[in-house]
């Protein structure tokens, strides 16, 4: 079965919202790479974007979480975008609690996780990188879509 595996654009902060991910997640980049690493004479890097993210991964579980910075020449990106949320669906009650307690940390939580009507144990926040969140238990599925 095919993976879907989300994609963030950041305004320059990719490294440090990823590192924020990480320490809720655990595990290893897979890869970081800046934007000095793919520059040449033909596709030369301003100084001011050396550094920042052209690609970074986090394998969470078979799934991977990938960002990047958005190039300045290319324009800001919506840092409150609300036309997609990222979906965790925990394998445990306490997976979900750890998740959201630690991904909604100095963000906007719009749902408490609590019991919801339909039966699962559900909760959405904006984390405090603008990016929003769905985590989910459902006893009925133990963590499968």
């Amino acid at each position: 079965m095919a993976l879907i595996n989300p994609h963030i654009n950041f305004n320059g902060n990719a490294e440090e919202a990823f590192h924020f991910y990480k320490s809720v997640f655990g595990g290893e980049f897979a890869m970081i790479m800046r934007f000095k690493d793919i520059s040449s004479p033909e596709n030369p890097v301003s100084e001011n974007e050396a550094n920042k993210i052209m690609h970074i991964a986090l394998p969470i579980g078979k799934n991977i979480l990938m960002a990047n910075d958005v190039p300045e020449s290319m324009g800001r990106v919506n840092e409150n975008e609300n036309r997609s949320k990222i979906a965790i669906s925990a394998e445990s009650k306490e997976e979900a609690d750890h998740l959201f307690n630690g991904l909604s940390a100095g963000g906007n939580i719009e749902m408490p996780i609590n019991n919801s009507p339909w039966g699962s144990y559900f909760g959405m926040f904006r984390d405090k990188f603008g990016i929003e969140w769905m985590v989910d238990f459902d006893p009925k599925y133990k963590g499968k879509p």
